[in-house]
């Protein structure tokens, strides 16, 4: 069915004149009409919300190859795609998400919720790996632009000096580097936990780019941290990025941005939503810490009492009874809200940063929901990239694809 069709059946269904179609999905009327006389075509974000808005789907209404043509869109593959921080910052970068996997149930109803367009594969990585994606993707080997994806972080045995692909099996690497081989797409994006680059001494590192070598690519890295890139929060992640070795290409990191948000910057007016609550004695604990403070602001007794063996141990600990002020970023949104030794407490209340205050400072959109229950929303926010550096890493990846002769 052509475009301009699919919009009038869509209207006729809904009893919508052009006047209450264009409000229903945040456009002007004369877009619309130009739309139905074929004067201009929606933008994917316009086909996007018409799809969430109707119930529509979304396969048909975004095909691929036929609409984005030449309109300089580029694909993507995603896998461990949690809530969809990374996919959506690519997306909003300019790519169009082809297929999203993950194996947690609740994150991929986040994805469903908000992208009921995208190709959600809610199965172990494991199965996935082991499907003809590309049949499944009516993709050619090497048509693909971008995988992306974060994968865990695992040891390895060593048992030479350089290991290949058959060496990590078992690994969830093993199956992001089964499927790259697979796809063959132009470019990668992996990104990880700043400790990788560290991970026993180093070898887990250098065994991940000896396989994405062997696989065709040459390989960088980088550790970048969102508090760079317009996120009002501390968040250092190893950003690795693969270019296929037949491609005359190079590829350059985001630059950082000269403004830096604080929270004061980003948490007003968030929506109300669930959030933790600490037990009475911590929060009497707490209301002794002014904003930017932590443990070492507390009378010794109380500091003693609440750290217990940990007041004595070296290093900073500055984690524990930490509040965060208005004035800084926030240190790393974790999966859980309030472990003792990795705290952050609201500025002014006694209390953690509820659900949409945490996604506020991940950079997620107010209208991104996340499905499941508090804890599994929390976790899910805390696994994500932030939507912000996703976005820019896209944008730099997208200069690098349009170099591409």
């Amino acid at each position: 069915m052509e475009l301009t069709l699919l919009l009038r059946k869509t209207m006729d269904d809904n009893g919508l004149d052009q006047m209450s179609f264009a409000k229903a999905i945040d456009v002007k009327q004369t877009q619309v009409n130009d739309w139905l006389e074929s004067r201009s075509k929606p933008n994917y974000d316009n086909l996007r919300l018409i799809a969430k808005k109707f119930n529509l789907d979304g396969n048909v209404l975004l095909d691929i190859e036929k609409y984005d043509k030449g309109q300089n869109k580029f694909t993507n593959v995603e896998l461990f795609a949690g809530a969809g921080g990374l996919a959506l910052g690519l997306e909003q970068a300019g790519f169009i998400n082809m297929l999203a996997n993950d194996f947690d149930k609740d994150s991929c109803n986040t994805l469903k919720y908000n992208r009921p367009e995208w190709n959600v594969v809610c199965e172990p990585i494991e199965t996935l790996a082991d499907k003809n994606l590309l049949e499944l993707l009516n993709l050619k080997e090497g048509e693909l632009d971008l995988l992306s994806g974060g994968y865990p972080c695992q040891s390895f045995s060593y048992a030479g000096k350089r290991l290949g692909l058959n060496d990590v099996r078992g690994t969830m690497f093993y199956y992001y580097a089964k499927v790259l081989k697979q796809l063959k797409p132009k470019m990668f994006l992996a990104e990880n936990v700043k400790g990788l680059v560290s991970h026993d001494g180093g070898k887990t590192l250098k065994t991940m780019i000896d396989v994405f070598e062997e696989i065709g690519y040459k390989i960088q890295y980088k550790i970048l941290n969102a508090w760079d890139y317009g996120v009002a929060e501390k968040r250092e992640r190893v950003v690795i990025v693969g270019i296929r070795k037949d491609l005359d290409v190079s590829f350059s990191y985001p630059v950082p941005h000269s403004y830096k948000p604080v929270l004061r910057d980003v948490l007003k007016d968030v929506p109300k939503s669930e959030g933790a609550s600490y037990p009475q004695k911590k929060k009497q604990v707490f209301d002794l810490v002014p904003p930017g403070g932590c443990w070492r602001d507390l009378p010794e007794n109380v500091a003693r009492d609440y750290m217990k063996g940990s007041y004595n141990l070296g290093g900073g600990k500055t984690g524990m009874a930490r509040r965060i002020s208005w004035d800084e970023p926030s240190l790393a949104i974790l999966c859980s809200p309030c472990m003792k030794q990795t705290d952050r407490c609201h500025p002014e209340e006694t209390r953690p940063f509820t659900v949409r205050e945490s996604a506020r400072i991940q950079s997620f959109p107010d209208e991104w929901q996340f499905s499941g229950n508090m804890g599994s929303q929390y976790k899910q926010i805390g696994n994500a990239v932030p939507v912000n550096l996703a976005k820019e890493i896209g944008l730099a990846i997208i200069k690098t694809l349009k170099e591409i002769k």
